[in-house]
Order: C-alpha cells, then structure tokens, then sequence
C-alpha cells in the first residue's frame, strides 16, 4: 500500500480520535463547571501507528483488504479514572450517549489476563463527515484506574522491547506488580469519600472566584473605577482568609452590587 493510500485509510480514524477526546474532556468540563465530581479524571487517545497494524497483521494473519473490518484498535481512546467505582459510571456514560454505538466490551477487570493485565475494553461505532461523505468506523475505549494505567504503561514498553516475550522473571515481577495495583486501588477506595470531599470543594471554591472575577470585570464597566477597585481590594483580602463561607458571603454581596447597576441601566 503506498503512503498516500495509507493517509486515506488512516485520516478518518485520526479525525475519530481527535472527536473523541473534545467530547469525553466536554464531560469532564461539564461536571466541573456544574460542581459535580467528574468520573473521568483524564482522557488520552492516539492513532495505531503503520508499524503497529503491521505487525497485528501478521499476528492475526489479517490480509490488507481485512484491516477495517478485522483491526477495531486502529483509533484508541483511553478514560483514566481516580477509583475502581467510577469506571462502571463511565461505562454507562458511553452506553447512553447516542453518537455512538457499543459493538462489544472486554472486561479484563473482572477476567484479569495472565499477565497482570487489567483495564475494561469497549468497541464501539463512530461516525466522522469526511470530503467523501459520512463513515462509520471502530474505535476501542479503554477505561481504566490511573493506577492500572501506569502497570499497562510499562507493561505495553516491555512487550514492544521483548516482541511479546518477556522473560520470566521480569513477568513474574509484572505479575506482583499488578497485584500491588490492586491493593492501592483498593486503599483508594477506602478513603474516596475524603478524597472526593476535598475535591469537590476545591472545584467549587474555584468556581466561586471566578464567578467574582467575572462579577467585577463586569463591574469595571458600568461602575465608578475607584469603588471597583475597593471592591477588588476587599476580595484579595477575604480570599486570603482562606474561608469559604466568607467568600461565600463576599459573592452573595457582589451579586447584589451587580443586579443594582443591571437594574439601573435597564431604566
């Protein structure tokens, strides 16, 4: 296949991942702008490279006419998660959206492989508007631990290195890795009440200053400069008294200041 054959196949799985990651990072941001704990923490996508199909191919005795209907990883996007609980929320977030249909799901969380390996597998069909019309392609969704991710991570550099054949006693160490893996996923969970607590009021203290950033921007507008000075010298004060229902207070003032000149230039 000549290289410009091969953007032609591979430019619309590139066109999937890019799509995907705007979307699945457009939940994180969602639930973050509305106070809520978002169950993806992160989102990573890549496209499988020519030596990567390669090498499957002959793996899986694929011939050059099978590589979409036979390879469902060319386009990969991986949705980090903090704990083990959250990973069934994100299943469901994907299941119930309609610009994508789940074909088939691997779960290796549940079926761990030999190796160690652990992760929940999804393939779904995507559709991408090329110059050439719509195309309906798959794509695989891992959905996983950071903590599994970082095992996978290495374990997927020492497969490369190795050609798939690992010494023993290197994966004999994987194997105890991965069961350590476990335990700190498991430790997580035990504290994910506190940890989400912490977080979720950071997320709405932050929410809060930039609701009043934006209240005194607004202000600098309409209002006389030197008392919107004073307003922002008070704030820099309260937020460094590091108290939130101050600055919950400080905001609910603000808010009154600022329907007080919306009200004045509607008459």
């Amino acid at each position: 296949m000549e290289i410009q054959l091969w953007r032609e196949l591979l430019d619309p799985y590139q066109l999937a991942v890019d799509e995907l990651i705007v979307k699945f990072n457009h939940v994180i941001t969602e639930h973050r702008t509305r106070g809520l704990y978002s169950p993806i923490e992160s989102v990573e996508g890549r496209l499988k490279s020519i030596d990567s199909i390669l090498e499957k191919m002959k793996r899986k005795d694929i011939s050059m006419n099978e590589i979409e209907e036979k390879m469902e990883d060319i386009a990969g996007i991986r949705l980090n998660c903090q704990f083990v609980e959250d990973i069934e929320k994100v299943v469901k977030i994907v299941e119930q959206r309609s610009d994508m249909k789940v074909k088939c799901v691997k779960d290796y969380i549940k079926h761990v492989k030999a190796s160690g390996y652990r992760s929940y597998h999804m393939i779904i069909a995507y559709t991408v508007n090329t110059i050439d019309g719509p195309k309906e392609l798959s794509a695989e969704i891992q959905i996983r631990t950071m903590a599994m991710n970082f095992w996978a991570t290495v374990e997927h550099s020492l497969q490369y290195k190795y050609k798939e054949n690992i010494p023993d006693n290197i994966q004999r160490k994987l194997i105890d890795a991965s069961q350590a893996i476990v335990q700190i996923d498991q430790a997580m969970s035990d504290v994910r009440d506190e940890i989400m607590d912490a977080q979720n009021s950071h997320q709405r203290k932050e929410n809060m200053v930039k609701d009043i950033l934006n209240n005194i921007q607004n202000l600098y507008r309409v209002a006389n400069k030197r008392e919107v000075a004073k307003i922002q010298d008070e704030f820099y004060k309260v937020y460094m008294l590091d108290d939130m229902m101050q600055l919950q207070h400080f905001a609910s003032q603000l808010d009154i200041i600022s329907e007080g000149y919306q009200t004045q230039s509607l008459t």
